[in-house]
C-alpha cells in the first residue's frame, strides 16, 4: 500500500461526506486505503460512516483517545508505506496525496510534508506552516505582522508562486504526510496531549531525529477548520498543551519565563482592551476579553484551568481549529 489515509471522527460524518469523495475525485495512480477511527462519538454516527463508505477501515474507540491517541490506534491498523493524517473537515481540491507523496518520495530527508489549507472564503490559512513557540514570537502573536511580514514569522513560503517544497518548521496536524519509518522512528504522536500541540511535538522529533519537514505549496485544500468546541475549552486547551509543549523540550526554567512573559503579556492586553471598552465597545470586544482572560488563568496555573476542560468523553471535536 502506498498511503494510508486515518481520519478520526468526532461527530463528523457531514465533514467525511465531502472529504472522502474529494479523495477519490483527485487521487489517481497509487494505492491507498482509508482508516476512520471513531473517537466515541456522542452521536452514534460510526455505523453510519461503515455502511455509507463500505471500503474504508473503521475502528471503533470505546473511549475518546484525544487527537493523538486515536490517530496512533488508526496507525496501528495501516499497512501503508507513508501515513496521511487528514482533518474530517478538509476537502480536497488538488491532488495533494499525489503531489505530496512525490515530493517525500524524491526528498531523502523529507519527515513531514504539508500542503497549504485554504479557509471557507479561500484566503490562505497562515497556520499551514508554524515556527516553533519562542517567548518572541508567542508575543508578537499579531495577525497583521504576520501578514506585513510573512518571511520573519516563517510563513512566506505561503505567499509565493513557487512549487519546489520548503523548508518548514511546523506542518499543521490538519493534514501530515509522513514515512511509516519515520513515525515510528520518533515513537508516534505523543499521547500526553489529549488535543493541541501533538503535530507541533511530532514535527520537532522529526527534526530532531535528522529529517526535514517540508511544505508543499502547489499541494491546496480546503480546511473548514470546525469549531463545535467549546471555545474557552479551545483556549485553555491550546494553552495548556503549549506549557507543555515547552517544558519537554525547553526545560522547566525557559517554560517558567515563558509563562511569566506571556502573563504579562495578556495582562497588557487586557488593560488596552478594557481602556477600549470605555468607549463603549464593550460589547464587540468580548470576545478577545474572553480569550486574554482565559488563557492569563491558564498560565497563571495551568491545574486552575482544569474545570474549563470537558472530559475526554464530553469534547465537541477532534479536529484541527
Amino acid at each position: 500500500m502506498d498511503v494510508s489515509i486515518i481520519f478520526v471522527n468526532w461527530n463528523s460524518v457531514d465533514y467525511l461526506r465531502e472529504c472522502i469523495p474529494s479523495i477519490r475525485k483527485y487521487t489517481q495512480g497509487l494505492s491507498y486505503e482509508i482508516i476512520v477511527v471513531d473517537n466515541a462519538s456522542p452521536a452514534g454516527d460510526a455505523d453510519v460512516i461503515g455502511r455509507e463508505f463500505s471500503d474504508i477501515v473503521l475502528i471503533k474507540s470505546e473511549e475518546n483517545l484525544g487527537f493523538a491517541g486515536a490517530n496512533n490506534l488508526g496507525f496501528k491498523h495501516s499497512t501503508g508505506r507513508f501515513i496521511l493524517f487528514l482533518n474530517p473537515d478538509t476537502k480536497l481540491i488538488s491532488p495533494i496525496i499525489n503531489i505530496m507523496l512525490k515530493h517525500s518520495q524524491s526528498l531523502p530527508d523529507a519527515g513531514v510534508v504539508g500542503c497549504k489549507l485554504l479557509n471557507r472564503d479561500l484566503s490562505v490559512q497562515t497556520s499551514s506552516i508554524m515556527q516553533f513557540p519562542t517567548i518572541f514570537n508567542e508575543l508578537f502573536q499579531f495577525e497583521y505582522l504576520r501578514l506585513r511580514w510573512p518571511g520573519f514569522w516563517g510563513i512566506g513560503p505561503l505567499f509565493s508562486s513557487g512549487t519546489e517544497p520548503a523548508k518548514a518548521e511546523v506542518i499543521s496536524g490538519a493534514c501530515m504526510l509522513i514515512r511509516r519509518e519515520a513515525f515510528e522512528k520518533v515513537g508516534m504522536f505523543s499521547e500526553e496531549y489529549f488535543m493541541y500541540a501533538e503535530d507541533m511535538d511530532l514535527c520537532y522529533k522529526i527534526a530532531k531525529a535528522g529529517w526535514t519537514n517540508y511544505y508543499v505549496g502547489e499541494a491546496v485544500a480546503v480546511h473548514y477548520a470546525g469549531t463545535s468546541s467549546p471555545r474557552v475549552w479551545q483556549l485553555a486547551a491550546k494553552s495548556k498543551s503549549m506549557l507543555k509543549f515547552c517544558e519537554k523540550f525547553y526545560g522547566r526554567f525557559y517554560t517558567w519565563l515563558f509563562r511569566i512573559a506571556l502573563a504579562g503579556n495578556a495582562v497588557a492586553r487586557l488593560t488596552v482592551i478594557y481602556g477600549l471598552s470605555l468607549f463603549g465597545r464593550k460589547e464587540s470586544l468580548q470576545s478577545s476579553i474572553v480569550k486574554w482572560t482565559t488563557m492569563l488563568k491558564t498560565l497563571i496555573n495551568p491545574s486552575t484551568c482544569d474545570e474549563m476542560v470537558p472530559s475526554r468523553k464530553a469534547v465537541a471535536s477532534q479536529v484541527r481549529p
